[in-house]
């Protein structure tokens, strides 16, 4: 491999920054009321949301199609 171009690296170490701040957002403390509450929430059924349904039906402006 060549020498990296100041893009590269400026990619590189964006790439790097990227990773470390999802890692760091991976690891959450809850106490057991916080899991449970969080257990409870997760098991409800789906609720309509119509602003979602709104925001995903509509047309990406970089799209081709």
């Amino acid at each position: 491999m060549g020498p990296l171009s100041l893009t590269d690296l400026i990619l590189d170490s964006a790439c790097l920054a990227a990773e470390q701040a999802l890692v760091d957002q991976r690891l959450s403390m809850l106490s057991g009321t916080q899991y449970q509450a969080l257990m409870d929430l997760l098991d409800r059924p789906a609720q309509d949301n119509p602003g979602l349904q709104d925001l995903v039906s509509r047309k990406v402006p970089w799209s081709r199609t």
